[in-house]
């Protein structure tokens, strides 16, 4: 194959998914010997276009893990906006060292579903947004290290004068969402649970309302306004730590987490 770009695109509201993103971007381009572009799906304003692919791109998608899938309120967005011409792709799906569950698995089905062939597809852990005590230090010298390997083997594939084979997968119908559990084992339902503000912390600088990927804060009360996706991105770049929440679910959530889930998670690669 002939790359003559490669675009990066990643949905990261705590930063962790970009990083990882373009860490593999950046192994895949020196590779291949181009230069990469990076599109922040994070932003609203970047989910507004349509972006379409030559054959001779290489896309690279990253997205993070909700509930051991795709979050559902973006899923439909990359269906609707991002189609390639028989492009390659690498999926790349970032968890909280949970587990991605079925998450990697729908990316892939997606990207083949809008006109896109699979080079490579990779899950990678990272730290959990909802507490540094899950996935601590995650991605680790041994994570980054995969990631070139990966990166190496995929873009060795994308170099062969052949067209790529289907990846071995499970072409099944997806599943449903993982079921948050609280401390008990009970189902955690934090549905509707929003971020509030610390008013002895928050100095009203605004950082939050123009961090929150669905632009679910207003800008002037600072007050969550919208639908909350539970991204943490308010509460990860407040620079005061004034953002918080206090849903008795989530937070018997986030405890589950910690006393169950803080042993190293494997990534997955699928070449």
């Amino acid at each position: 194959m002939n790359i003559r770009r490669i675009c990066a695109l990643y949905f990261s509201p705590t930063g962790g998914t970009e990083k990882i993103a373009r860490f593999v971007t950046e192994e895949l381009a020196r590779h291949l010997g181009e230069e990469p572009a990076y599109v922040d799906f994070t932003r609203p304003e970047n989910r507004q276009s349509e972006y379409r692919f030559a054959e001779d791109d290489l896309l690279v998608m990253a997205s993070p893990v909700y509930a051991g899938r795709l979050p559902n309120k973006l899923m439909p967005v990359y269906a609707s906006s991002i189609f390639g011409s028989n492009t390659p792709a690498v999926p790349l799906c970032v968890f909280g060292n949970r587990n991605h569950d079925q998450a990697l698995r729908e990316l892939v089905l997606l990207l083949e579903g809008n006109g896109f062939q699979i080079a490579g597809a990779a899950a990678f852990a990272g730290r959990h947004a909802f507490s540094d005590k899950v996935g601590t230090g995650r991605p680790d010298g041994a994570d980054l290290e995969q990631m070139r390997v990966f990166a190496a083997k995929a873009a060795e594939k994308l170099s062969k004068d052949a067209p790529l084979p289907p990846l071995d997968i499970d072409r099944s119908e997806i599943g449903p969402y993982y079921t948050p559990l609280k401390e008990d084992g009970t189902p955690a339902k934090f549905l509707k649970a929003k971020p509030l503000a610390d008013p002895g912390k928050c100095v009203h600088c605004g950082t939050c309302a123009q961090a929150c990927p669905l632009h679910s804060i207003d800008a002037g009360t600072l007050e969550a306004v919208g639908l909350c996706i539970k991204c943490q991105a308010c509460v990860r770049r407040c620079p005061k730590g004034a953002r918080y929440f206090e849903d008795a679910d989530f937070l018997s959530h986030v405890s589950m987490l910690e006393q169950n889930y803080t042993a190293r998670s494997e990534n997955q690669l699928l070449l």
